[in-house]
């Protein structure tokens, strides 16, 4: 039966065509910004388009924002949050890059042969299934053949370096969904930090303007009693003066507040024009333990860094086994299925097969495997240096968290009490400006100390609700029930 066709006859010219022009250079130039429109969806421009200075980021916020939003806002727009959402794809195409190792090879090919080499001619004639008879091998002429067909590897064993390389891609997916976790979790705390310092410049402006608003009338009526011959005029100036520096203060507050507004829109990666507007409205937060070896036990389990660093461990340990291994022999099965014709007219009475299991062993290798192994010994002790590393750094970080909210606590109760009194006393000191009791240099006094006991009590609250948040980052609140490996039962402080 004949298998002859057009097709077998111009397969070798289509391969060399292919070949010619996967070699020629080509035309394409890559551009930075023709790449990126290929990739607009994965992430938010911040730059003015250079055609059109006036379409700048399409991702403004016209609407207040609550700091819900604003977390949810920067979870979407992160960097680093595209960045580790890109290694986990990463990973993901190493396991599956590691798993094709358990599956059949299968290939096809076509060759053109031209000898006069006797060995070749012998074989390639009998795989035609035409050796003449009267051949002379010493001198057999010119040899042409075309041979086409399918070849196959399977790999059945080669010490256990398959099964190892697709355990250790997985722990490559387990550290980046874990290095992910760490990124939000460092990313909530960083929103919330700058969304509360945001608020409390707000809050310092209505201050500001409280005590300019409260300087001017006073001011109003010492021009009054001024003119009237009731008060001084070094009186009159120093209100004058202190009205300067409260409208100084209300400056600096709005520069401030727009500082703020402007750190917090770009940890959310939006436009910095229009200002984002904010909305004081309260979120859901995790509940904290409520002392540092709560906190510390706590994150033994939650913070994803240490979770990481365990899972590091656990895979350079493989990669010593993987390197361990290569002392082993492999063993594959291999096979063939072709036709040979010096015309490339198949028959496929003429078909050919072989099968063939073929066993390798690497008896002197220069030492290389050796040296693998040195270098994978080395770095599982490199794993469990930066393992005690991390252990040492979290637990730092949730003490000193603790210390910092007890005093953000502390700080706030003696700030509201301090306000209290400060109100009290400045109605007590105007009163008694009024009627003479007091100079104008007392009621002064009296009126900075309400500002600044405003001010404080005012920026206590917001640090006790950023240092609540940045317990909640140390111990690993915030990635809580977020999809990632389930850490380890084990206390690393007992594992060691």
């Amino acid at each position: 039966m004949r298998a002859a066709s057009g097709f077998w006859r111009w397969t070798p010219l289509i391969l060399i065509l292919c070949l010619v022009s996967g070699c020629i250079p080509g035309k394409k130039r890559y551009l930075y910004d023709e790449i990126r429109k290929g990739y607009a969806d994965g992430f938010t421009s911040v730059a003015p388009v250079q055609s059109d200075p006036e379409r700048e980021t399409t991702d403004r916020i016209d609407r207040p924002v609550t700091l819900a939003d604003a977390i949810e806002i920067a979870l979407k727009n992160s960097p680093d949050k595209k960045i580790a959402a890109a290694r986990i794809r990463k990973a993901g195409a190493d396991v599956q890059e590691a798993n094709a190792a358990f599956y059949p090879h299968l290939g096809f090919y076509t060759e053109y042969t031209a000898a006069d080499a006797p060995s070749a001619y012998l074989f390639k004639t009998i795989d035609q299934r035409r050796l003449p008879g009267d051949a002379d091998f010493n001198e057999p002429g010119r040899l042409d053949n075309f041979e086409t067909g399918f070849q196959a590897r399977l790999n059945l064993y080669n010490g256990g370096r398959d099964y190892l390389g697709r355990q250790i891609a997985d722990a490559g997916v387990n550290i980046s969904l874990l290095d992910q976790a760490a990124v939000d979790n460092a990313l909530i705390a960083a929103v919330i930090s700058r969304f509360y310092t945001a608020l409390a410049a707000r809050a310092l402006i209505g201050i500001a303007e409280e005590s300019v608003t409260t300087v001017q009338k006073q001011l109003e009526i010492m021009q009054t009693r001024f003119e009237g011959g009731g008060v001084l005029r070094s009186d009159l100036l120093s209100l004058e003066v202190r009205l300067a520096e409260s409208r100084e203060e209300l400056v600096r507050s709005h520069s401030r507040y727009q500082n703020a507004l402007v750190n917090l829109a770009d940890i959310m990666g939006v436009a910095f024009e229009p200002s984002v507007r904010l909305e004081a409205a309260g979120m859901d937060t995790p509940t904290i333990p409520s002392d540092y070896s709560s906190g510390l036990a706590y994150s033994f389990t939650h913070r994803p860094e240490l979770e990481r660093a365990r899972v590091s461990v656990v895979r350079s340990r493989m990669a010593l086994d993987a390197a361990q291994s290569t002392y082993m022999p492999t063993l594959d099965l291999t096979g063939r299925y072709y036709f040979d014709d010096e015309k490339m007219a198949y028959d496929m009475d003429r078909k050919n097969w072989v099968v063939a299991v073929m066993l390798n062993w690497d008896l002197f290798t220069g030492f290389s495997t050796g040296a693998a192994m040195k270098r994978a010994d080395a770095m599982v002790a490199e794993a469990f240096a930066e393992d005690h590393r991390t252990l040492l750094a979290v637990r730092r970080e949730v003490k000193s968290a603790y210390l910092n909210l007890d005093e953000a606590r502390a700080r706030r109760l003696v700030a509201q009490r301090s306000k209290i009194l400060a109100e009290a006393s400045l109605e007590l000191v105007r009163t008694q400006y009024e009627g003479g009791a007091a100079n104008i240099t007392r009621y002064l006094e009296a009126e900075l100390d309400r500002n600044r006991a405003g001010v404080r009590a005012a920026a206590a609250f917001y640090d006790q609700e950023t240092a609540r948040a940045e317990v909640c980052r140390a111990v690993g609140c915030w990635v809580n029930g977020q999809e990632r490996p389930q850490p380890s039962d084990a206390n690393p402080l007992q594992a060691r």
